[in-house]
């Protein structure tokens, strides 16, 4: 079954019905928040609100086990993470959809491995790839179906916040060869490839990076990209729910 978690402009899907809502205590945790079961276009989904409903989990708190976890246990498969993020590559614009094929890891501090020698045993993990390349191709199928432009690949990098980058920061990682900056994508990916969840990025560039243009990031003017961009994002979700 199909997953979305929702991050920060996106805490609820507009046009759920409600079938059924999970608890969200988990063997690890509290997750965010419960999981729903709900239909959206007349099909099956699972939503997760990955900062809570209403927002209120700053990126470094969100127990991101749990929330995998709690995700696998409502019979989820694959999952499509929604990421705010800002643009480092110039050619990304606010208002572009990018479905990632690569990213860094740049936090610290996170539980990022069911793997610990506690919770499960120590085993190591293919993550040459991060993303589900077969999830990849098919939201991009869904993005074309619907009508929305979303650019094919970029390298999602990781940062910790919840403040923004500093202009050197985002430099060092343009040099490293990020095009994209975002807060959540990271232990997100890694965990649901633990568990064999397929999973891919739907992100949604709603500022400029830090120093991209000679300006000061306004929060207002991401707010307005989010409440603009997160219909878009709805519209591909229902697509890929559509193409099975």
């Amino acid at each position: 079954m199909l997953a979305v978690i929702g991050g920060t402009g996106m805490s609820e899907l507009t046009g759920l019905e409600l079938l059924r809502r999970h608890g969200s205590e988990t063997p690890l945790g509290a997750a965010s928040a419960g999981v729903l079961h709900a239909r959206l276009a007349g099909r099956e989904l699972l939503f997760l609100a990955r900062h809570g409903h209403p927002h209120r989990l700053p990126p470094h708190r969100v127990n991101y086990r749990a929330n995998l976890w709690a995700l696998k246990q409502a019979g989820a498969t694959r999952i499509v993470g929604v990421n705010a993020v800002g643009g480092i590559d110039p050619s990304l614009p606010t208002g572009t959809m990018a479905v990632p094929d690569q990213l860094i890891d740049y936090t610290h501090g996170r539980d990022s491995t069911f793997f610990d020698g506690r919770f499960r045993p120590l085993q190591h993990i293919d993550f040459s790839w991060p993303y589900t390349e077969a999830l990849r191709q098919q939201l991009l199928g869904a993005a074309a179906e619907c009508g929305e432009t979303v650019r094919a690949a970029g390298v999602y990098g990781a940062t910790q916040g919840p403040q923004l980058e500093t202009a050197a920061e985002v430099a060092r990682m343009a040099r490293d060869g990020c095009t994209l900056v975002g807060m959540t994508g990271m232990p997100e990916a890694v965990l649901a490839r633990e568990l064999g969840l397929e999973y891919a990025c739907l992100a949604l560039v709603v500022n400029p990076a830090a120093g991209v243009v000679e300006r000061e990031i306004s929060l207002d003017e991401i707010h307005a990209a989010l409440e603009q961009g997160i219909g878009r994002a709805r519209r591909v979700v229902t697509a890929l729910l559509g193409a099975g």
